[in-house]
């Protein structure tokens, strides 16, 4: 697999484009699922707690001391709401390799992981490193990379590997409230009554605000002058 290690920042025109993309996609998939009677899963809480592997827990522990805890509860909202629309991918996936990429996607807002480079890609980085040392295989740990780094590329996520659509859709559900139709409404309940929201609200815009003060090229940027940070702050819950 080759490694995404760079992250232009992208032009509000193709945004707006790949924004709009979306929305048609997710009304039609939303349409025929209305049409043919499907309706969204249940999901239970054992579906999304952490898998019990010793990498798993690592890789939690690692996250916890560096992050505040409005953010590793993010990214273990992450991981619950990414199962939660496990349909939406379509594919099997590896349960152990999506919660790395998922607890970890957010290593490169931290002061410890942040080497000045924009902030998926520091975090990417990081992830793999942590595989790495840990003696996880080169195939693993280059997937892991590559969802750190894509989770939030709009308009490519969901193109390529489960485990990078389905953290793309996870941490877009908990971010900015992206896809939450898709989640049982008693699962979304549930998730975040488990991993509660703290104050990731306003955790969150600060991190990223600082970001782009310190990186004015970084990848966010456009999304922030397009109202990104608006669209946090309206998130239901």
């Amino acid at each position: 697999m080759k490694l995404t290690n760079s992250k232009p920042m992208p032009s509000k025109a193709c945004l707006l484009c790949n924004f709009i993309s979306s929305d048609i996609a997710n009304a039609s998939q939303r349409s025929r699922r209305f049409i043919s009677r499907e309706h969204i899963q249940y999901v239970a809480k054992e579906a999304y707690q952490v898998p019990d592997s010793e990498n798993c827990q690592k890789a939690l522990a690692m996250v916890a001391e560096y992050s505040p805890d409005y953010l590793v509860n993010h990214s273990l909202r992450s991981y619950a709401f990414g199962i939660a629309m496990a349909h939406k991918a379509k594919q099997p996936f590896d349960k152990e390799v999506f919660f790395l990429g998922a607890i970890m996607h957010d290593l490169g807002l931290t002061s410890e992981f942040d080497t000045g480079n924009t902030f998926e890609v520091d975090g990417a980085k990081a992830a793999r490193s942590f595989c790495v040392e840990h003696e996880i295989n080169t195939e693993k740990a280059d997937l892991v990379h590559e969802m750190v780094v894509h989770h939030n590329s709009v308009g490519i996520a969901h193109k390529l590997d489960p485990e990078v659509a389905l953290l793309h859709f996870g941490a877009g559900a908990d971010v900015a409230g992206l896809w939450i139709k898709d989640i049982h409404k008693v699962t979304l309940t549930e998730v975040l009554s488990e991993f509660p929201r703290l104050d990731f609200k306003q955790g969150m815009i600060k991190l990223l605000s600082d970001q782009i003060n310190i990186k004015p090229h970084s990848y966010m940027a456009p999304f922030i002058q397009l109202g990104f940070l608006k669209k946090i702050e309206d998130v239901p819950f």
